[in-house]
């Protein structure tokens, strides 16, 4: 049955609320009935009816790409970060604290745009001069491993992480890269066509404000995306490299210096500080040969203008505010539909989570992670870690044989909760109040010098992977576990002044969400321990990817804009992510429902079955421009919000009984298309 239109809240949610607090006035994006529009039947589109007045009445900010639950909670942080900020300010001189003091002399440093203004683009003179010089492809290759010392993107990817088939050791990973644009569709595909002639015109611009001639910005600018384009070509798609087995080619150093002599392997490593690595592991080989023959082929005046384009666009953000406005108008307002910059302080603060993110983190969790909610979550985290255990125990289509496997790696399995137990030691790096660009170059060589050490070297299975105010959670396959920072243990997602229902519809799926990615289409291809190993018998292999498929094909029937469908395949593993976590989470509501440890009581007029479908559908609420979503669309392996509630609750009897829904119903997957694997 469907309840009549709520009107208010509970009585019980009432005397639940909180106390006030100095950070009172700070909206706290919570659960509520008066989010949902009643006129809209749940059996035609549950995320209307669930989120549509929410959805009405938050159009997206001037200063935002997209506006949801996610962006409100993410809008709160910012607030709280803003005031540990300011604090760190005002006693950054004291001595006691290192990490309060380097937060409050990188955001002095980040807010001085007089500074930045008088400086102009001399912070990069050097650097442009020495691309200047650059007289042979070797020197290149050494400009490039000191862009990559630094953090700068360019001509391909290199980084540290442990090794997919040895997961106990840290590997040097190599892989395509060298674009601007989002994706190798971008320069590819005859819809981004304006775009690419926008963004040939937004380089040329960019060079002319900083310091060079105009008939050669022009000249450069041709050079630059003719470049790209040739390595976008040689590019694997989004869906392609989603498959570890397909991107994992361990190679010696000898083998990769003979295959690709222009790249001088030897010289870059050395460069790099990794003159003792004796391997690698390559993503894309085939990108890497036409790298090599690019090299050969294009001239090296060509590869300077790629080369200074690189430098120009990585520091823009941190320079003058003409070449700020530029980056912007293209990057976020051309490309992304973003209509205005955020304040300057926000940009600092997101700047100072990425850079010395565990030192801000320590501060905000002292002020803003209480130990009892560690301890909450904990709890939700056992209930659906049983209700995924027993499953694996019993799920009908597969053997003893693989079923044996899956538990000895479900045993295995660890949870992360809040921040890590070591923060990171960040006395190292320097940080000056007349050096923003500098802070952070200094910051990322720091972490890349870091990784770059541990090459060879034992995983640390205490480090995380995400700063504790990240709205946000992950599973890592090569350890076999579960991250949930801070940030995203508050409501929508964790409310402790909730009930039940609304806690396990939010935060209780998404630990489900997490926990299912260890199985999903990618992540059930690694271990107990981690390790890449097809540990699956072949029956049960075809199996899995029988039912993964018609998830695939479910999804790739959802159109979000006009001519655009969804790629089924590039969403998969999330799509599957999510039904299990819904699923999941709703089972363990139940068995607390039949123990008596949640109350089985009607609020605001909705059941627990119904509260829980309700939060889930409100978690994913959200609106997003156009120019995003079609970036989204493209490079993004989630499905939109509304496409997370319908295409997961069409396929769940439990959803169905709950809103009585009807066969034939939208909501209601056909019986032949209906698809469930954990």
């Amino acid at each position: 049955m469907t309840p009549a239109e709520p009107r208010r809240l509970s009585a019980t949610h009432r005397r639940n609320r909180p106390a006030a607090s100095a950070d009172a006035s700070i909206a706290i994006p919570r659960f509520s009935v008066e989010h949902m529009d009643p006129s809209v039947v749940p059996s035609e589109d549950f995320y209307r009816y669930a989120a549509g007045r929410w959805i009405d009445t938050h159009p997206v900010p001037e200063d935002k790409t997209r506006w949801s639950g996610f962006d409100e909670l993410r809008e709160r942080n910012f607030l709280l970060l803003h005031g540990l900020l300011d604090e760190a300010v005002k006693h950054r001189k004291e001595a006691g604290d290192p990490a309060r003091r380097h937060v409050g002399t990188f955001f002095t440093a980040a807010m001085d745009t007089k500074l930045r203004a008088k400086l102009g683009i001399a912070p990069i003179a050097k650097d442009l001069a020495t691309i200047e010089a650059v007289r042979t492809v070797g020197s290149l290759v050494e400009v490039a491993a000191q862009f990559h010392r630094d953090g700068i993107a360019a001509v391909f990817s290199s980084g540290v992480a442990p090794d997919e088939k040895k997961s106990s050791v840290y590997a040097l990973y190599l892989g395509q890269g060298g674009l601007s644009l989002p994706d190798r569709e971008y320069y590819l595909q005859d819809r981004f066509s304006a775009l690419r002639r926008a963004y040939r015109l937004h380089v040329q611009r960019a060079l002319v404000l900083a310091g060079m001639r105009p008939g050669r910005a022009r000249s450069s600018a041709r050079s630059v995306l003719a470049i790209e384009t040739a390595l976008a070509r040689t590019c694997r798609s989004r869906v392609d490299l989603r498959d570890p087995d397909k991107n994992y080619h361990p190679v010696t150093v000898r083998e990769i210096a003979r295959r690709h002599p222009r790249l001088r392997w030897e010289e870059y490593l050395r460069l790099r500080g990794a003159r003792k690595v004796r391997g690698a592991i390559v993503g894309q080989p085939e990108f890497f040969d036409r790298l090599d023959r690019l090299l050969r082929t294009i001239p090296l005046s060509a590869w300077k203008a790629y080369l200074t384009w690189h430098l120009v666009h990585d520091s823009a953000p941190h320079l003058h505010r003409r070449l700020e406005r530029e980056d912007f108008d293209f990057f976020r307002r051309r490309l992304l539909g973003q209509q205005e910059p955020e304040p300057e302080w926000k940009r600092a603060a997101n700047l100072i989570d990425a850079s010395i993110g565990e030192a801000l983190g320590r501060l905000y969790v002292q002020r803003y992670f209480p130990p009892e909610t560690r301890a909450r979550i904990l709890d939700l985290v056992k209930d659906v870690h049983t209700v995924f255990r027993d499953r694996l125990e019993r799920v009908p289509w597969m053997t003893a044989r693989t079923r044996r496997r899956a538990v000895a790696k479900f045993d295995r399995f660890a949870t992360r909760i809040g921040h890590p137990a070591r923060f990171r030691d960040y006395s190292r790096v320097r940080i000056s109040v007349q050096d923003h660009l500098g802070n952070v170059r200094r910051a990322r060589a720091f972490e890349i010098d870091r990784d770059i050490a541990r090459i060879g070297s034992k995983v640390d299975r205490e480090e995380w992977h995400m700063t504790p105010p990240t709205v946000n959670a992950h599973f890592l396959p090569t350890q076999n576990e579960i991250f949930f920072p801070a940030g995203i243990l508050q409501p929508p997602f964790f409310d402790p002044t909730m009930d039940d229902a609304v806690n396990f519809g939010g935060i209780a799926v998404v630990i489900g969400h997490e926990i299912t990615h260890g199985y999903d289409d990618q992540g059930r291809k690694f271990d107990q321990n981690g390790n890449l190993r097809d540990w699956w018998t072949s029956a049960d292999a075809k199996e899995f990817r029988e039912r993964a498929q018609r998830i695939v094909d479910q999804y790739s029937r959802f159109e979000p804009l006009p001519g655009v469908t969804l790629n089924g395949e590039l969403t998969a593993g999330e799509n599957i992510a999510d039904l299990g976590g819904v699923s999941l989470a709703f089972e363990a509501l139940s068995r607390r429902l039949a123990d008596g440890r949640t109350k089985n009581e009607t609020i605001d007029g909705f059941t627990p079955a119904q509260r829980f479908f309700l939060s889930y559908g409100q978690i994913w609420r959200g609106n997003a421009r156009e120019e995003e979503l079609r970036r989204r669309l493209t490079v993004d392996p989630h499905s939109p919000g509304r496409y997370r509630v319908n295409g997961v609750l069409a396929n769940l009897p439990e959803f169905w009984r709950a809103f009585d829904i009807p066969e034939g119903s939208p909501m209601r997957q056909d019986p032949e298309r209906q698809v469930a694997i954990w």
